[in-house]
């Protein structure tokens, strides 16, 4: 029986809260001074709250793999990553809040900057451009049409936007565009299966349009696709869990994967206070809070160790606040890390807190890699995060007889 379907039989009802905290990219890597970002941040709370409670070491997908955000996130949603595979493109376009059909193939788009002469990416993120800036390039790619199906491109965030193509036969199964690397030109979309054929010839069609216009732009003068899929129809938090499920993230990526099984998405401001105060508004209607906090991943990803460490500092600050809404079960953890040495996302294990009532608790005293190494939880797999969480909170009765 799959995990899923096991949920499914034995959840049960509870008026019992869960919060899960998420800290993108949270599991770094030491640097000169032998600490990670997390154990060189002042942390008293997290250090306290790990006290009173079971700490562990999580895999996001397998031993040795790296995970993409997608994937870390389904893992600790409770969903096998290595069997439901969800392209970027699709959380995206959900997480700006646009409809996909069964007709729909979605992706991620990235403005880029290429050299003008050898046509090699110099900067995959433009120059990490403002949002605002990012739609008024797409306005200018909004004129750009394909024979036979309806094209829809959006804004997302900074570099970021989605872009849709609409009609009969379009298939996923196609590689990317970003060779994830600078030095290189950008490539064309390849079909890796046969039936994906007309799908590439249109992405590149669409590309070859897109360079056009952006040709004269600086420093976004060029463009690539990533994540190119269709909307996989997950079961939804309800049906699996039985849970009243929200979500709290800034950025549109999280609302996608989250509104992708069934959560409300909540808006809240671009601050880590501003998302603890739409937690305190929405306590009462909801019994599940996915909390995301974003900049430790974009920090790690810019090689900047201070400004991560920061981040894990200001969430710190904001624990007592959560604890005061008196959550049954919080789990604070991350969805793959992102070591600022390696300005990167990375293979290495997350460190893991479950703080509840009816916790066993261990000898950890103090919130970090090596620290979580010697907790009760041992070395586990985000997707048993949820059925623990459950069991805490009282949502699962006994299997069998």
């Amino acid at each position: 029986m799959k995990q899923i379907d096991l949920m499914k039989e034995l959840h049960t009802p509870s008026d019992k809260k869960i919060v899960m905290l998420v800290m993108d990219g949270l599991g770094g890597l030491p640097d000169a001074s032998g600490m990670t970002e997390l154990e060189a941040a002042l942390t008293p709370n997290l250090d306290r709250l790990a006290r009173d409670s079971i700490c562990g070491l999580s895999t996001p997908i397998a031993p040795g793999i790296t995970p993409g955000s997608g994937p870390g996130h389904l893992g600790l949603f409770g969903y096998e990553p290595l069997e439901y595979q969800i392209g970027r493109g699709v959380l995206e376009a959900l997480g700006i809040g646009l409809t996909l059909t069964p007709q729909s193939l979605a992706a991620r788009g990235n403005f880029c900057t290429l050299d003008p002469v050898s046509g090699v990416i110099t900067d995959r993120r433009a120059g990490r451009i403002p949002t605002h800036k990012c739609a008024e390039l797409v306005q200018k790619l909004k004129p750009i049409t394909l024979d036979g199906v309806k094209v829809v491109v959006e804004p997302v965030k900074d570099y970021r936007f989605a872009l849709i193509l609409e009609g009969e036969g379009l298939q996923e199964g196609l590689s990317e565009t970003d060779p994830q690397k600078t030095g290189l030109r950008p490539l064309p979309v390849e079909p890796l299966q046969p039936g994906a054929k007309k799908s590439a010839e249109l992405l590149n069609a669409w590309i070859a349009k897109a360079l056009e216009v952006l040709k004269g732009e600086s420093p976004a003068n060029g463009c690539t696709l990533r994540g190119i899929a269709r909307d996989p129809g997950l079961p939804g938090y309800k049906e699996v869990y039985g849970l009243n499920a929200c979500a709290i993230a800034t950025y549109p990526m999280y609302k996608g994967l989250a509104r992708l099984v069934g959560m409300d998405v909540l808006e809240a401001g671009d601050t880590i206070a501003s998302e603890v105060k739409t937690l305190r508004e929405a306590w009462d209607r909801y019994d599940f809070f996915f909390f995301h906090v974003k900049k430790t991943d974009s920090a790690g990803e810019d090689g900047n160790f201070a400004a991560k460490v920061k981040v894990i500092e200001e969430t710190d600050a904001v624990i007592p606040e959560i604890l005061a809404l008196k959550p049954n079960v919080l789990l604070i953890t991350g969805d793959h890390s992102t070591p600022a040495l390696q300005k990167s996302h990375s293979w290495h294990e997350l460190p893991v807190l479950f703080h509840a009532d009816n916790i066993r608790t261990d000898q950890v005293t103090s919130f970090g890699e090596r620290a979580c190494m010697a907790g009760g939880l041992g070395h586990i797999r985000h997707v048993d995060l949820m059925p623990l969480a459950m069991a805490h909170a009282d949502r699962l009765t006994k299997y069998g007889a």
